[in-house]
């Protein structure tokens, strides 16, 4: 069984494209912690550690606050230990929330929509919106259907 790679700050910093100080600050929040120390005392960091950490700066970009990036990351270490399901979680959430504001925006022009337009646009949305939900649903291991 081949070793897993292990970062110092510097490197992990790097190849996150964030700065060292961004990592210590996460460090001190608890959203991301070390794999281990060298033995000269450096705080050594994991691949997955790195995927967090693209995890983080990805919800931050879609202006999740650092409270909220830390209590959706707790809720989906949850839900899967997998990190490929709470890379897709996470996806999925961030995606959902655009979608939200876009619809806030789409409001006022929903609302002057005539009758048939308003018929039309509700085929349109009610199966693929109904499927989400029911996939999001087994997803999540709340599966009705069981």
């Amino acid at each position: 069984m081949g070793k897993e790679k292990l970062y110092k700050i510097g490197e992990l910093a790097k190849l996150a494209d964030v700065s060292s100080r961004t990592i210590d600050y996460y460090t001190k929040l608890n959203l991301i912690e070390p794999e281990k120390r060298s033995d000269t005392n450096y705080r050594l960091y994991s691949d997955e550690t790195l995927t967090r950490l693209k995890r983080i700066e990805s919800m931050k970009n879609e202006k999740y606050t650092l409270e909220e990036i830390k209590a959706n990351l707790q809720q989906w270490s949850k839900v899967s230990p997998d990190d490929t399901v709470r890379d897709k979680l996470t996806s999925i959430q961030i995606h959902l929330e655009q979608l939200m504001k876009e619809a806030k925006e789409l409001g006022p022009i929903i609302q002057q929509l005539k009758p048939n337009q308003m018929k039309k646009l509700s085929r349109i949305l009610t199966q693929p919106t109904a499927a989400c939900i029911e996939a999001l649903i087994v997803l999540l291991g709340k599966n009705p259907f069981s």
